[in-house]
């Protein structure tokens, strides 16, 4: 039973890290339905009405961010588009990372050590994840197309 228990508690925590690091590129669009939702919901919106423009809110952000980050051809403009979603990711990895770290660490001090890093990887990761969904993709090669249609 004792080493069920610990291959069971492995498997969580790096189902768990998995999820942090795959969801690292929602945080921007997450805060940005969290804030229009609580507003819209103080406005007297509604639950309901809440929910509806919260989540609008989130998708467009989204699509907004990936769509303006595969269009633009400035790397100034890329660089700050990623910037913009790995911010919040960062800053979520580390209150993840420092709460996490405070279950088996015994020093503060350590903790922030590993909440630092932990940021650092979560938000450079959601910026690679970003940057991913704009390689361009070599439709053509010599200038034949492959697949004609």
């Amino acid at each position: 039973m004792l080493a069920l228990g610990l291959v069971l508690n492995t498997l969580g925590i790096g189902l768990f890290c998995w999820a942090i690091f795959a969801l690292a590129v929602y945080a921007l669009p997450f805060f940005v339905a969290l804030s229009i939702g609580m507003t819209a919901f103080q406005s007297g919106a509604g639950l309901a009405g809440s929910l509806v423009i919260a989540t609008a809110g989130g998708a467009l952000t989204l699509v907004l961010g990936q769509v303006a980050f595969a269009v633009t051809r400035s790397s100034a403009l890329r660089i700050a588009i990623a910037t913009a979603f790995a911010v919040p990711a960062a800053v979520a990895g580390y209150h993840v990372v420092f709460a996490l770290s405070q279950i088996g660490v015994p020093s503060l001090a350590l903790c922030e050590v590993f909440a630092c890093l932990g940021a650092v990887c979560i938000g450079v990761t959601s910026g690679t994840r970003l940057m991913v969904l704009a390689e361009p993709r070599p439709a053509e090669q010599g200038g034949v197309v492959e697949n004609p249609s």
